[in-house]
């Protein structure tokens, strides 16, 4: 049961995803044709095909689109994902999200608007375990 729903995204990054280390920084349109994991900084608009990982040392100035996306860091610009979108309680968003489904953890700041396509709720939880 690999990927049973209750299964964080976080936990499925694909084996081989594209990495933004912690203090590098990446400036310009970036297109990601699988999972991108980003620990640095982003200036730019995104376009990722699998799942974005914003870690909690992160952050992204533009406009991101991607499958899923799990972002425990800041993000100044639009958020649009296809399907599952997970904030955690280390979140700092400023700018709109849009998702079909979205997640967000006790602690995590949004100034903006959330716009939940698929037509149910908006889910709130606590984060229980380690990062």
């Amino acid at each position: 049961m690999a990927d049973s729903p209750r299964r964080r995204l976080a936990d499925r990054v694909s084996s081989s995803p594209t990495f933004i280390g912690s203090g590098s920084r990446f400036t310009g349109d970036l297109e990601c044709a699988s999972d991108l994991v980003v620990g640095g900084s982003v200036v730019g608009d995104g376009d990722v095909k699998g799942s974005l990982t914003l870690s909690d040392s992160g952050r992204w100035e533009g406009e991101i689109r991607a499958g899923n996306a799990v972002i425990a860091g800041a993000v100044e610009g639009s958020v649009t994902v296809a399907e599952k979108l997970e904030l955690r309680a280390t979140a700092r968003i400023k700018g709109s999200l849009k998702a079909r489904s979205i997640a967000v953890a006790k602690g995590a700041i949004i100034e903006g608007d959330m716009a939940v396509t698929s037509g149910k709720p908006v889910v709130h939880f606590e984060e229980k375990r380690d990062k």
